[in-house]
Protein backbone atom coordinates (compact mmCIF):
# COMPACT_ATOMS: atom_id res chain seq x y z
CA UNK A 1 0.00 0.00 0.00
CA UNK A 2 1.41 3.37 -1.02
CA UNK A 3 1.67 6.22 1.42
CA UNK A 4 0.12 9.60 0.69
CA UNK A 5 2.59 12.38 0.04
CA UNK A 6 2.08 15.44 2.24
CA UNK A 7 4.25 18.52 1.63
CA UNK A 8 6.26 19.49 4.71
CA UNK A 9 6.23 23.07 5.99
CA UNK A 10 4.87 26.04 4.09
CA UNK A 11 4.15 25.44 0.41
CA UNK A 12 5.64 28.09 -1.90
CA UNK A 13 2.94 29.31 -4.24
CA UNK A 14 3.18 30.65 -7.77
CA UNK A 15 1.46 33.71 -9.25
CA UNK A 16 -0.12 33.27 -12.68
CA UNK A 17 -1.37 35.98 -15.05
CA UNK A 18 -4.21 35.13 -17.45
CA UNK A 19 -5.41 37.44 -20.22
CA UNK A 20 -9.13 36.71 -20.62
CA UNK A 21 -9.68 38.64 -23.85
CA UNK A 22 -11.25 36.35 -26.46
CA UNK A 23 -11.42 33.37 -24.07
CA UNK A 24 -14.58 31.29 -23.65
CA UNK A 25 -16.06 31.62 -20.16
CA UNK A 26 -16.31 27.92 -19.29
CA UNK A 27 -12.88 26.92 -20.61
CA UNK A 28 -11.28 29.87 -18.85
CA UNK A 29 -13.00 28.98 -15.56
CA UNK A 30 -11.80 25.38 -15.85
CA UNK A 31 -8.18 26.53 -16.28
CA UNK A 32 -8.44 28.91 -13.34
CA UNK A 33 -10.03 26.29 -11.04
CA UNK A 34 -7.28 23.78 -11.88
CA UNK A 35 -4.58 26.35 -11.05
CA UNK A 36 -6.22 27.41 -7.77
CA UNK A 37 -6.62 23.84 -6.51
CA UNK A 38 -3.07 22.99 -7.58
CA UNK A 39 -3.78 19.95 -9.74
CA UNK A 40 -1.19 21.10 -12.29
CA UNK A 41 1.63 20.65 -9.74
CA UNK A 42 3.59 17.43 -9.22
CA UNK A 43 3.33 17.84 -5.42
CA UNK A 44 -0.49 18.14 -5.46
CA UNK A 45 -2.12 16.75 -2.35
CA UNK A 46 -5.89 16.69 -1.77
CA UNK A 47 -6.90 18.80 1.21
CA UNK A 48 -3.77 20.99 1.12
CA UNK A 49 -3.96 24.54 -0.19
CA UNK A 50 -1.06 25.04 -2.62
CA UNK A 51 -0.95 28.87 -2.21
CA UNK A 52 -1.15 29.47 -5.98
CA UNK A 53 -2.61 32.84 -6.98
CA UNK A 54 -4.29 33.68 -10.28
CA UNK A 55 -4.58 37.24 -11.65
CA UNK A 56 -7.11 37.61 -14.48
CA UNK A 57 -7.03 40.75 -16.63
CA UNK A 58 -9.42 41.95 -19.38
CA UNK A 59 -12.38 40.19 -17.76
CA UNK A 60 -14.78 42.43 -19.68
CA UNK A 61 -13.60 40.91 -22.99
CA UNK A 62 -14.60 37.27 -22.44
CA UNK A 63 -16.70 35.42 -24.99
CA UNK A 64 -19.78 33.36 -24.14
CA UNK A 65 -22.23 31.16 -26.01
CA UNK A 66 -25.08 33.13 -27.62
CA UNK A 67 -27.66 31.07 -25.72
CA UNK A 68 -25.94 31.86 -22.44
CA UNK A 69 -25.84 35.57 -23.26
CA UNK A 70 -29.60 35.58 -23.84
CA UNK A 71 -30.83 33.22 -21.10
CA UNK A 72 -28.33 33.18 -18.20
CA UNK A 73 -29.49 34.89 -15.00
CA UNK A 74 -27.58 35.55 -11.78
CA UNK A 75 -29.55 35.51 -8.53
CA UNK A 76 -28.85 36.84 -5.06
CA UNK A 77 -31.06 37.32 -2.02
CA UNK A 78 -31.10 40.09 0.57
CA UNK A 79 -32.38 37.68 3.30
CA UNK A 80 -35.55 39.74 3.60
CA UNK A 81 -38.97 38.50 2.44
CA UNK A 82 -39.32 39.09 -1.29
CA UNK A 83 -35.63 40.01 -1.53
CA UNK A 84 -34.69 37.82 -4.50
CA UNK A 85 -32.79 39.86 -7.09
CA UNK A 86 -32.15 38.79 -10.66
CA UNK A 87 -29.51 40.13 -13.06
CA UNK A 88 -29.11 39.06 -16.70
CA UNK A 89 -25.75 37.99 -18.12
CA UNK A 90 -25.42 41.05 -20.35
CA UNK A 91 -26.23 43.46 -17.50
CA UNK A 92 -23.78 41.68 -15.18
CA UNK A 93 -21.06 41.99 -17.85
CA UNK A 94 -21.71 45.73 -18.06
CA UNK A 95 -21.66 46.33 -14.30
CA UNK A 96 -19.38 43.64 -12.77
CA UNK A 97 -17.61 41.41 -15.32
CA UNK A 98 -15.41 40.05 -12.53
CA UNK A 99 -18.44 38.48 -10.82
CA UNK A 100 -19.26 36.48 -13.97
CA UNK A 101 -15.85 34.80 -13.93
CA UNK A 102 -15.85 34.40 -10.13
CA UNK A 103 -19.25 32.68 -10.25
CA UNK A 104 -18.12 30.29 -13.00
CA UNK A 105 -14.91 29.42 -11.12
CA UNK A 106 -16.82 28.93 -7.85
CA UNK A 107 -19.04 26.37 -9.56
CA UNK A 108 -15.99 24.38 -10.68
CA UNK A 109 -14.20 24.31 -7.33
CA UNK A 110 -14.77 21.49 -4.83
CA UNK A 111 -17.55 22.18 -2.34
CA UNK A 112 -15.61 22.03 0.92
CA UNK A 113 -13.90 24.21 3.53
CA UNK A 114 -11.13 25.24 1.16
CA UNK A 115 -13.45 26.83 -1.42
CA UNK A 116 -13.38 30.28 0.20
CA UNK A 117 -9.57 30.12 0.53
CA UNK A 118 -9.20 29.24 -3.14
CA UNK A 119 -11.41 32.17 -4.14
CA UNK A 120 -9.33 34.52 -1.96
CA UNK A 121 -6.36 33.64 -4.20
CA UNK A 122 -8.26 34.73 -7.34
CA UNK A 123 -7.84 38.37 -8.43
CA UNK A 124 -10.00 39.55 -11.34
CA UNK A 125 -9.76 42.92 -13.12
CA UNK A 126 -11.99 44.24 -15.92
CA UNK A 127 -9.16 46.15 -17.61
CA UNK A 128 -5.54 45.36 -18.43
CA UNK A 129 -4.07 47.03 -15.32
CA UNK A 130 -3.49 45.17 -12.05
CA UNK A 131 -1.67 46.07 -8.80
CA UNK A 132 0.30 42.80 -8.55
CA UNK A 133 3.48 43.62 -10.50
CA UNK A 134 5.54 43.15 -7.35
CA UNK A 135 4.54 39.46 -7.17
CA UNK A 136 5.81 38.98 -10.75
CA UNK A 137 2.91 36.84 -12.06
CA UNK A 138 3.94 34.49 -14.84
CA UNK A 139 1.82 34.75 -18.02
CA UNK A 140 -0.07 31.55 -18.79
CA UNK A 141 -0.63 30.43 -22.37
Amino acid sequence: MDKTYVPKGQVAGQWYLIDASGETLGRLATKIATLLVGKHRPDYTPGVEMQDHVVVINASKIVANSTRVEEKKYFHHSNYPGGLKEVSFTRQMEIHPDRVIRSAVRGMLPKNRLTARYLDNLKIYAGSDHPHQAQDPQPLQ
